[in-house]
């Protein structure tokens, strides 16, 4: 019995390692296509800024992180770096980041350092009439091991998390609650 579930966790493991190197092949150099996720705010785009750029809110609309330490002091500029506690798919990992771009009230992008490497951006635009901001959030997160198929199986359900997120972040500009 054992040498069976050996043999067939071999093959399962080498099928795997097979499928991973043909979509690695199959997308090139172009890396992993980011998840992407939207939600229309009903505040201006200075409110809905002020709280995005607020990383010590960000555990409140981002359930999955569980607490953020930052490095480095004052509001978060290029070069910020820090540590998040995130806790996904049942794995707590700490998640070493750097803020990479800040371009108020537009941009803030990140690049994760940890475990699973990769990067977000988030950009804000006014709506038509000013009253409404348009919340774009682009994710890139990069397993460990086999990056390719790991990534694309675990996209459906990172992006379903990610757009709770913003569903989240939403409510907290708009009620000032996330409750």
């Amino acid at each position: 019995m054992l040498r069976r579930c050996l043999a067939l966790t071999m093959v399962v493991v080498v099928k795997a390692v097979v499928v991973d190197r043909i979509l690695r092949r199959r997308r090139g150099s172009a890396g992993p296509s980011p998840m992407r996720m939207l939600i229309v705010v009903d505040a201006p785009i200075e409110a809905t800024w002020a709280v995005v750029a607020d990383v010590q809110l960000q555990p409140e609309w981002m359930r999955e992180m569980k607490a953020i330490r930052l490095a480095t002091p004052g509001p978060a500029r290029a070069g910020t770096r820090g540590e998040a506690t995130v806790r996904i798919f049942g794995l707590t990992v700490t998640d070493p980041v750097e803020v990479v771009e800040v371009e108020a009230p537009h941009r803030y992008a990140i690049r994760h350092e940890g475990l699973f490497k990769g990067g977000g951006l988030i950009t804000l635009e006014s709506g038509a009439d000013g009253t409404t901001t348009i919340v774009r959030w682009e994710e890139t997160l990069v397993p460990p091991l086999l990056p390719d198929l790991g990534g694309l199986l675990q996209a459906p359900v990172l992006r379903a998390i990610f757009q709770a997120d913003l569903n989240l972040l939403k409510r907290l500009i708009e009620t000032g609650s996330v409750d």
